[in-house]
């Protein structure tokens, strides 16, 4: 069995050194450096990530970040790669559940902050692996929106999120949907139908996690 987790981090360190440290990403603010140092420190840094869960301990993460951006590039690379084994969100039995959906969207991240991008084609058992992360995850990410949402992934499955009849019906392949409901709407290619208000409400909210 595939594990995607690792192979999507390797790809990502691969491509993290072949673009360099100020290649734009789709994170908004972020350049590549700004990314590697995020994931070095989620993987090594508990202290800083609690920021995510408790905002008025934020600045302390980022300072921890910002910090960790300012080592020499190859060497926070490096430390992408190798996370170490004891990494609350990244040590072997957790791994596959914490890193699979979020490596494919940092990795995507980079690669779709170009225009003209290609998309990849994907193996299908991680096609499954990320359709069973997203239906995990739709239902708090979309909650901001505050619509009713249809899922569809042909050949995968399909998800009702909200109360009440859905108004939109996203479609598309489940890493496509991954982006999507972590916020990336603009880079994914995803089929959005239904009414047209609610359809650009969708396409345009804050949502992901």
């Amino acid at each position: 069995m595939t594990d995607y987790a690792r192979v999507e981090r390797r790809q990502l360190a691969d491509l993290l050194l072949q673009v360099g440290p100020d290649r734009p990403t789709v994170n908004e603010g972020w350049t590549t450096r700004d990314l590697a140092a995020h994931l070095v420190v989620r993987d090594r840094r508990p202290d800083a990530m609690i920021g995510v869960l408790i905002p008025p301990l934020a600045g302390h993460g980022e300072h921890v970040r910002r910090a960790k951006a300012a080592q020499p590039y190859p060497q926070v690379v490096q430390e992408v790669r190798t996370p170490p084994w004891w990494s609350p969100v990244s040590n072997p039995l957790v791994d596959a559940l914490s890193n699979t959906v979020e490596f494919f969207i940092h990795h995507e991240d980079v690669r779709r902050a170009t225009p003209g991008f290609t998309r990849r084609e994907l193996e299908p058992g991680e096609q499954r692996a990320l359709w069973s992360a997203t239906k995990l995850t739709a239902r708090l990410a979309l909650r901001r929106a505050g619509l009713p949402v249809r899922i569809e992934a042909p050949g995968f499955g399909t998800l009702r999120v909200g109360a009440g009849e859905p108004v939109v019906t996203l479609t598309g392949e489940p890493g496509e949907l991954a982006l999507f409901v972590s916020g990336r709407q603009r880079v994914a290619q995803v089929e959005v139908t239904g009414a047209p208000a609610a359809v650009e409400r969708l396409n345009t909210a804050r949502i992901g996690l």
